[in-house]
């Protein structure tokens, strides 16, 4: 999303994280801008019973976070690796001299903001209401948009059936059933054990 060069040299540090290094915890105050420079981080909460629910999963030039740090609140969930990973660090002060000096990268923050708001909505409103394969359809049409991805069964999901349950409220039996189902009936293509839309 920023430019490398332009995050180094407003000051930002590239840290490296192990597979399950934990960037930040929910409950903590936000104080750092990050974006990923290798690996894949996820956002999450866990339910009473210890179940996972993801709130997303960041990859390559993708920024996470912004929301409580521009808000001047506390995470509302947990930043952890899910591989080994690099991210850009930079401080809340240098982030905000950044997007002052910089438009263009304002507006490119303020647009993916309102990108992930929508997609929040719209899962609100699929996780109460609708049907697992809706759910499911609906989070990965989401991402294949997101991805930029044209024409039927060219995008291929980069999601375990796990994280595809946690990303949906579902669990991994219901994902596993309601793939298959939606593969039968045209709308998904499953290849070795991987799903494309």
């Amino acid at each position: 999303m920023i430019d490398e060069n332009l995050l180094l040299n407003h000051g930002a540090k590239r840290v490296p994280f192990s597979k399950g290094d934990q960037l930040f915890r929910e409950g903590e105050s936000a104080l750092n801008f990050y974006q990923v420079a290798s690996g894949e981080i996820k956002m999450n909460n866990y339910n009473e019973d210890g179940k996972e629910f993801i709130q997303g999963i960041f990859s390559i030039g993708q920024s996470f976070g912004e929301p409580p740090l521009l808000a001047n609140v506390k995470y509302p969930a947990n930043a952890e690796a899910i591989s080994d990973a690099e991210v850009f660090q930079l401080s809340k002060e240098q982030f905000l001299e950044l997007l002052s000096s910089n438009p263009k990268v304002h507006l490119k923050i303020t647009e993916t903001l309102a990108k992930r708001l929508y997609y929040k909505a719209i899962m609100v409103s699929e996780i109460s209401s609708q049907e697992p394969e809706h759910r499911i359809l609906r989070i990965i049409d989401y991402l294949k948009h997101v991805d930029k991805v044209d024409g039927k069964f060219t995008y291929r999901l980069n999601l375990t059936r796990q994280q595809l349950a946690d990303l949906t409220g579902l669990r991994v039996e219901t994902v596993i059933r309601a793939t298959k189902s939606l593969e039968k009936k045209g709308e998904l293509q499953i290849k070795k054990r991987k799903v494309y839309r």
